[in-house]
């Protein structure tokens, strides 16, 4: 596993095509906006054991499709 410290507004590149941003900080949590080319899933790990899928199969679904989002 990669760990990385990122500040506000930094970003990180996954892949040459899948851009992570920390847009805000607050106390424990951090919120992550997440751009992803269609054909990419991004979803949390928690839904992907719902779902017994991997996390990091598939593409974005739903509305977020094709945009970038902040969950």
């Amino acid at each position: 596993m990669l760990v990385l410290s990122r500040k506000l507004n930094e970003r990180i590149v996954v892949g040459g095509s899948v851009v992570v941003t920390v847009v805000r900080i607050s106390g424990d949590k951090v919120r992550l906006g997440i751009e992803a080319p269609d054909d990419v899933r991004v979803i949390r790990d928690e839904i992907a054991e719902q779902d017994g899928e991997a996390a990091t199969a598939g593409r974005i679904g739903g509305s977020n499709e094709g945009r970038c989002f902040v969950a």
